[in-house]
């Protein structure tokens, strides 16, 4: 690949500068000093959930020593091929261009202890490569939570003077600087500047990313596409495009479907009792029984316990809309102790005694700031070492897999109630954007075979977290530097992991395979793409993301090879999945969380086996095909050879 820009020393016998101006961010300094391979790091953990990819290459190795790999999330071009690189060069794609870069950089791998070797900045990615080429750390920028310096002027001792970094993917990196080079500072500033873009007024990689793909991954969710695959509109929905300027609600898409008996006048008046104009809208409808999954937030009740006599018509129209059951389940995300407290900030939950029929159950799911100590607490106990004799009691302390379980069951509750009971079910917890979402999607994958496909699951996501306003922009941080923000948490992260939950208790029955479920997260944090930037369709819209970026789904569906489960059965010949979601079957994901560690990762990376298996299955299909023509071109032969033999005709 043709190289873009050229480097600049950061080295003090070389001072040039060129491209964006730093400005000197003021950060306290660490006095603690980085430690080596062999001490034990810091417990400090970044606020933030992530996951950036990581495409391993094991080299040979030496008698009783770990693989030396290549850590990091590398983009494949078009034709599948990797961009080709020399010993110095940095493998650029298009629109990114080369910071700065320092030599004699010592980065200190918890595993395989200290490694000497030049440190690369672009806008965006941290490039690592060792002086003899075997360790290459390949980072994007996105991914990165806080960047620390440690140790001052008077620091003592070997690797005690050099930059932390504390990332959104349950690692951290340390690097070591010599004082006598003076290239701490201006890496730690191109690092900030290019790390976090909207805090210095730059555009996010996503907007400078040239690369263009054979698919158009804009083009794979169309709503009314995905409302008529359902078959609505029809007796009982219609669709509605009272926010196509974005006037009901900034946060719900242009288009949606309410029950057809609601005028656009009662679509208003129920908009005014939801909390954030977040109305009850139709997700999924059962093509048998037409039971209906609806989403919405939480009414407007508060402490007085105010009543909506639109609302409650509203509601009786969902239940009504299935012929099939008189009742009507609203399940509550929220423990039933933090929806009663709601209610003294104005929100709360529908009353049975105001909504006839309906019965509202709460799915006990804890809120935002409680998954993200829950991950920080699993961070601590999965990076960088692994505390084998306490591992499941250390584990238990957590509460991740607990959390993983009762997002899960809340989902199974729901698909059954739908399924197996044929009643409509409305979802919400406070907003209707975080567990909602997780909810919402996991029900839907489990009852409808199309969203196990890869673009079906595309369409998943592109529909119920995107179109529905799940603010990727403040549970991730993109782009910005207040790692202690207290609106990130990894509400997406805790989805995918009960996709991945999933796949495991089901594994002919996904399109896709882990190494999917994992690109997906890391782009996520990347920055690379569009599809996951800002909080709304709204926002989405205003900044032009389809004509401005590329679409994630766009790389995903021109290298569908490397994304594809080779034990999948076509989704035609599928049901409806009921995982267990019982913590004797809840795993910890350790393709994603335990990456890292070298000890915990196959020396074959399992993707590309799995592509293997995938070709070596297309082999056998078509020989099966050739083998079936043929038995079907001898039987032709046969019958035209046979002799004819006539009946006589009785006199």
């Amino acid at each position: 690949m043709e190289r873009r820009g050229s480097p600049d020393n950061l080295d003090a016998k070389d001072n040039r500068s060129t491209g964006a101006s730093s400005e000197s961010i003021s950060m306290s300094e660490k006095s603690a000093s980085l430690r080596s391979a062999g001490e034990s790091p810091s417990k400090s953990v970044a606020s933030s959930s992530s996951t950036s990819s990581e495409n391993v290459q094991t080299h040979e190795m030496k008698s009783g020593t770990l693989p030396v790999i290549h850590e990091g999330l590398m983009v494949i071009s078009r034709d599948g091929s990797r961009p080709a690189q020399s010993t110095e060069e940095v493998p650029l794609v298009p629109g990114e261009k080369v910071q700065g870069t320092a030599k004699d950089v010592t980065y200190l791998c918890p595993y395989t202890g200290p490694s000497v070797g030049s440190l690369t900045v672009t806008n965006y990615r941290l490039y690592f490569r060792s002086g003899k080429g075997d360790l290459i750390l390949d980072v994007p920028l996105g991914v990165v939570s806080r960047v620390d310096k440690v140790g001052g002027a008077t620091s003592k001792g070997e690797n005690s003077y050099g930059l932390e970094l504390f990332c959104k993917d349950i690692r951290n990196l340390r690097f070591a600087h010599k004082q006598e080079n003076h290239s701490r500072r201006q890496v730690f500033e191109k690092i900030v500047q290019y790390a976090f873009p909207i805090t210095n007024k730059l555009p996010l990689f996503a907007f400078e990313y040239q690369e263009r793909f054979e698919v158009n991954g804009w083009a794979v969710y169309d709503p009314i596409k995905e409302l008529n695959r359902q078959h609505v509109p029809n007796d009982s929905w219609r669709i509605c495009r009272l926010n196509e300027n974005y006037d009901l609600s900034d946060t719900y898409p242009p288009v949606f479907a309410v029950p057809k008996q609601a005028t656009d006048d009662d679509v208003r008046h129920v908009t005014a009792f939801r909390s954030r104009s977040r109305l009850p809208i139709l997700c999924w409808i059962h093509p048998e029984s037409q039971a209906t999954i609806t989403r919405s937030s939480q009414p407007l009740v508060g402490v007085a316990g105010k009543r909506n006599k639109e609302d409650e018509k509203y509601i009786q129209m969902i239940m009504d809309a299935n012929a099939q059951s008189h009742k009507l389940y609203i399940m509550d995300a929220r423990p039933s102790v933090n929806a009663v407290a709601n209610k003294a900030k104005g929100g709360g939950y529908e009353s049975e005694n105001y909504y006839p029929n309906m019965e509202v159950v709460f799915l006990d799911i804890h809120n935002i700031h409680v998954m993200r100590e829950s991950l920080r607490k699993l961070k601590d106990i999965c990076f960088p070492t692994i505390d084998d004799a306490h591992w499941l009691s250390n584990l238990e302390s957590t509460h991740w897999l607990e959390h993983i379980k009762q997002i899960l069951a809340g989902a199974v509750r729901i698909a059954d109630k739908v399924e197996s009971n044929k009643t409509s079910v409305l979802v919400h917890c406070s907003d209707g954007w975080d567990r909602t979402a997780q909810l919402s999607g996991l029900a839907m994958l489990m009852l409808d075979p199309y969203y196990r496909t890869i673009v079906g699951f595309e369409v998943l996501i592109a529909k119920e977290w995107l179109g529905f306003g799940h603010k990727f922009a403040q549970r991730v941080g993109h782009g910005e530097d207040k790692h202690s923000d207290a609106d990130r948490s990894p509400v997406f992260l805790q989805f995918i992991d009960c996709v991945w939950q999933m796949t495991r208790q089901f594994p002919n029955a996904f399109e896709f395979n882990e190494y999917f479920l994992i690109s997906v997260l890391d782009h996520l944090y990347s920055c690379l793409f569009g599809t996951f930037l800002f909080n709304s369709e709204q926002q989405r819209a205003k900044e032009d993301l389809k004509s401005k970026t590329v679409s994630l789904w766009s790389y995903v569906n021109s290298n569908l090879d490397e994304f594809t489960n080779p034990l999948y059965a076509s989704y035609l010949n599928q049901h409806v999945l009921f995982p267990v979601a019982s913590l004797r079957r809840i795993q910890l994901w350790t393709g994603y969380y335990l990456r890292w560690n070298p000890r915990m990762r196959p020396q074959e990376p399992v993707h590309m086996r799995n592509k293997e298996l995938l070709q070596l299955k297309q082999q056998l299909q078509r020989k099966v095909q050739d083998l079936q023509r043929e038995v079907d071109s001898k039987s032709r032969r046969t019958s035209l050879q046979a002799p004819r033999v006539s009946t006589p005709v009785q006199s």
